[in-house]
């Protein structure tokens, strides 16, 4: 029987990088990103009606029926859009928390397009409170960007390499 480490039946400990205090409050940050996607299907699940409404006030030669399936899709793409995005947000969270520089870079270009359909979404109708709850999401992603870029992160991500 081949024997990897001589002299030892035990598995050797590797040691994990400890984590600057910038990139645990990155990676918090990331953790609170996905929690607030999930919440956020059920805001914009549970504000659907006035969205909706929102739609049609703009939209008046939308017939029932055409509102009614734009209702059903908007409620589709409110839960699979969560659920994507808490699950990227985790990926990111882990992909960093292991010290991947491309982590980052990804974390950041997202960031930059979350940036982009916030202010898009700003002028869109929708319920008030979608808009309002999207804020705080970018507003998490700015925090967890912010911290990703910070002297110590940096430092944490060159050390992988």
């Amino acid at each position: 029987m081949y024997q990897p480490y001589p002299g030892s039946t035990e598995m050797p400990v590797f040691e994990s990088k400890p984590l600057p205090p910038s990139m645990l409050t990155a990676i918090r940050a990331m953790y609170a990103g996905a929690a607030a996607s999930l919440a956020g299907i059920l805001v914009d699940v549970l504000t659907v009606g006035t969205t909706k409404n929102e739609i049609a006030r703009h939209s008046p030669n939308m017939t029932a029926s055409q509102l009614s399936s734009t209702e059903h899709a908007l409620v589709a793409a409110f839960i699979a859009g969560g659920v994507i995005g808490a699950a990227v947000w985790v990926f990111l969270a882990r992909s960093c928390k292991g010290g991947k520089p491309w982590a980052r870079i990804v974390a950041t270009v997202l960031f930059g397009l979350a940036t982009v359909d916030t202010l898009v979404g700003i002028t869109v109708p929708a319920a008030a409170a979608a808009k309002g709850y999207a804020a705080v999401v970018w507003l998490i992603g700015l925090v967890a960007v912010v911290f990703l870029w910070r002297g110590p992160s940096s430092a944490y991500f060159g050390r992988s390499r």
